[in-house]
């Protein structure tokens, strides 16, 4: 018996080994004649999945590099039957974004995406790029994000303000939430009040917040499986498609009270109350007509689904970069007091920072900026998708392939940016490596926290006023210390955005005391 089996053990490898050899070199062969980008070897069914840690986004950042490190600033990789091109080198970035925008600015189809509601949907983040997306972005653009508008809500960003500085004073006596949780609380309250036109009371935000919260981070964690073989991984994993199903039933039953609400408002069938705000989100959804399906209003489906993208958006992102800016000021306390007398000469000692007095502050803006850099919130851009195919450093972007950048190592590029890794704001006021950096990408691209090209994120008005408003308030309310013993630890993990991995811990110095 022993010698049967040894006899066929040949064979049996030749069988194996063979069939793998020759797919791998049929794959090179193909990728020649195609002119792909290079990249690592492909394993049949799993194509690159076996050189990633998909568990940590930081391991995956890292894999990517050393890929980059190997084969170019432009890689090929597969996730399954997938070709996904991975882009490193930020002129080659601006070429794809913003010369080539239209080519690759739809989005990938992702079975996990079927889960959120978002395949096909209508929201600005996951809609390809067609009439339906351009209608939605103008809506949001023209009626939310123009300064007009954003002055409508400056009672909701100072009494979320209020709500956390004297938490914080709490907090400086007695303990409590973690400061992101409490930046997070803060955004939270004000994108809600931009959202349903109405200041809801701690509880409503609370539960609002954590049914948001719950649902992205499951979705995060759980929900990847269903993109590869999703015919094989829908039958196995049928109990994540019912919890994400609940997890969505829960937030649309939040929603739809203060939808219906705002449609009784514009009625006339609800009065007004002292925490009404003439303009809401909901509002503006609520007079879109898609014209080329008869002329039809959204369903309540479709505005819930772009109300938790602008929560999520407005939210998540800004305070993860709200926490990385004020863990800089701790560490750099030079830069903190440059800021904050500053912020006392255009004030006047008053103690509050208004809207108005932002333009009037090029420090503060290069303090966030500076932070964007070192720490954007998102290591990645949202995959985009080639609706055909495009020609990039003598290799082609085939139609249909993934297109993904690695934006976090545009703004650590030692070859634009004099100390890369060192927290300088002076680099971005007049005669530093920063100065009038475009941040959109549109004449180059040194720093893209907010993405570039024809998918670039329509909430930058939105999102850089309530930072540098926070940040400015935050330093003329407080001194900002370490705590004795405890030094911040700038190490990252992955949820939503990049944030970090240990929570910032501070001594807060009233500068009222």
């Amino acid at each position: 018996m022993a010698d049967y089996v040894t006899s066929w053990t040949p064979w049996l490898v030749t069988a194996i080994v063979l069939p793998l050899a020759s797919f791998v070199i049929l794959s090179n062969v193909r990728n020649r004649l195609r002119r792909l980008p290079p990249g690592p070897p492909v394993v049949p069914v799993l194509g690159n999945l076996v050189w990633f840690t998909i568990t940590s986004n930081m391991h995956l950042m890292e894999t990517l590099r050393r890929m980059h490190e190997r084969y170019g600033p432009v890689v090929a990789l597969r996730f399954g039957s997938d070709l996904v091109i991975d882009i490193s080198d930020r002129r080659l970035a601006h070429a794809v974004l913003v010369q080539s925008g239209a080519a690759v600015a739809d989005r990938p189809f992702l079975a996990s995406l079927d889960l959120l509601g978002h395949n096909n949907a209508l929201t600005i983040t996951s809609s390809n790029y067609d009439a339906h997306w351009r209608l939605l972005r103008r809506n949001f653009v023209a009626k939310m994000a123009q300064p007009a508008q954003l002055q409508l809500f400056s009672p909701a960003r100072e009494w979320a303000l209020a709500d956390l500085t004297d938490k914080l004073r709490c907090r400086k006596i007695n303990g409590g939430d973690a400061i992101l949780a409490m930046f997070y609380h803060t955004m939270m309250c004000i994108l809600v009040a931009m959202c349903f036109g109405e200041w809801l009371d701690e509880g409503a935000v609370r539960e609002l917040k954590a049914a948001l919260h719950e649902l992205m981070i499951y979705s995060i964690t759980n929900l990847w499986v269903f993109d590869f073989v999703p015919s094989i991984s829908t039958r196995f994993f049928s109990g994540r498609r019912r919890q994400m199903d609940a997890y969505r039933r829960r937030l649309k039953g939040i929603y739809l009270p203060l939808i219906n609400a705002r449609r009784e408002r514009r009625k006339g069938l609800r009065e007004d109350s002292p925490t009404t705000f003439q303009l809401s989100y909901v509002d503006t959804l609520l007079e879109i007509r898609l014209k080329d399906e008869g002329n039809r209003e959204l369903t309540d489906d479709e505005i819930s689904g772009l109300c938790s993208e602008f929560l999520s958006a407005g939210t998540d992102i800004p305070s993860s970069a709200l926490q990385w800016t004020m863990a800089e000021l701790v560490k750099n306390p030079a830069i903190q007091n440059k800021l904050y007398s500053d912020i006392k000469a255009v004030t006047g000692g008053s103690g509050k920072v208004s809207p108005e007095d932002l333009h009037k502050l090029p420090y503060l803006k290069a303090v966030v900026l500076e932070s964007l850099r070192r720490h954007p919130p998102a290591h990645q851009l949202l995959p985009h998708t080639a609706a055909e195919d495009v020609e990039l450093s003598g290799y082609v972007i085939p139609k249909g392939a993934t297109v993904n950048f690695m934006v976090v190592d545009f703004g650590l590029d030692k070859n634009v940016w004099d100390r890369p890794m060192e927290f300088v704001p002076e680099r971005f006021l007049p005669g530093g490596d920063g100065e009038l950096v475009d941040v959109t990408g549109t004449r180059e691209i040194k720093m893209i926290p907010f993405g570039a090209g024809r998918r670039i994120c329509p909430g930058i008005s939105v999102g850089s006023q309530h930072l540098e408003y926070l940040v400015a308030n935050l330093v003329s309310a407080f001194e900002w210390r370490e705590v004795k013993g405890m030094e911040v630890d700038f190490s990252e993990m992955f949820e939503f955005s990049a944030v970090m991995k240990k929570p910032l811990e501070v001594n807060l110095v009233a500068r009222d005391e």
